[in-house]
């Protein structure tokens, strides 16, 4: 057996170093907990904080041919620049995680969904290894609603708060596009679907007050209304019909509470 002898300690060291060493690493390992100081504050540190809470999720289709491309492009760059998103399900469900849950991955760009209009801030990112014309897999989906049932639990996401790329940014994404199966994840407990047993619209109903109120934006009357066909009818059509008005009053319905026995 080889026997491991420590090397001799160097004499003449001064002690002060080593002390000097153990206070510079008690300071990076506060400042990893509580983020860079502001030299111009007196710190006098309070536990009353809390890291960056997601609100909502977006999905994505990487509209590429593998895996391997979009885990290349995600930690490098497209040709708008750099991009990255949290996470990304492959084909055969396998999940990979390229950035923290607490950290801000630039995934969605311009665009903003209700009142949010930092979408990347508030946000997780899940892009689909999709090509933009393919139906999406079986074991695709399931490991999706895996995955969407840990983060809306862990990290306190409402479960509603599920939305496309383009539904935040219609006039420039399409994705994940008019053959994602949105109802089958809102039977899982994700996203919205028009509620039943809504009935007709009223006489004077708004459809772009609905739209708003669910939580697109109405700058661009046309590409808003794709999306919304995109993920509610499965289909193209920038223009809105007697169905869509139906649809967005059951999205918008507020069923009469019971009365009081």
């Amino acid at each position: 057996m080889t026997m491991l002898v420590p090397a001799p300690r160097r004499m003449g060291a001064p002690r002060w170093r080593f002390a000097a060493v153990a206070v510079l690493a008690v300071m990076l390992g506060a400042c990893a907990h509580t983020g860079p100081r502001n030299p111009l504050a007196t710190w006098v540190p309070s536990k009353n904080f809390d890291e960056r809470r997601p609100v909502v999720i977006v999905l994505h289709y990487t509209e590429q041919n593998s895996v391997e491309q979009s885990l290349q492009t995600l930690r490098t760059r497209n040709s708008g620049g750099r991009v990255s998103a949290h996470y990304l399900l492959g084909k055969d469900g396998k999940v990979y995680q390229l950035v923290s849950d607490e950290r801000r991955a630039w995934h969605a760009g311009a665009g903003s969904w209700g009142a949010i209009t930092d979408v990347n801030n508030a946000s997780i990112g899940i892009e689909i290894d999709n090509d933009g014309r393919s139906p999406y897999p079986d074991q695709q989906i399931d490991s999706l609603i895996v995955l969407l049932r840990d983060l809306t639990t862990r990290l306190r996401i409402p479960p509603a708060q599920v939305i496309g790329h383009s539904d935040l940014a219609p006039t420039r994404k399409i994705d994940p596009g008019p053959l994602f199966p949105w109802k089958r994840l809102y039977d899982a407990g994700f996203g919205i679907w028009p509620a039943a047993g809504a009935g007709e619209p009223p006489a004077g109903f708004d459809p772009w007050l609905a739209l708003q109120a669910v939580g697109y934006s109405i700058d661009d009357r046309a590409s808003t209304v794709r999306a919304f066909h995109h993920r509610f009818r499965g289909m193209e059509g920038t223009e809105l019909d007697a169905e869509d008005l139906r649809i967005l009053h059951a999205l918008t319905y507020a069923a009469p509470a019971e009365a009081s026995p």
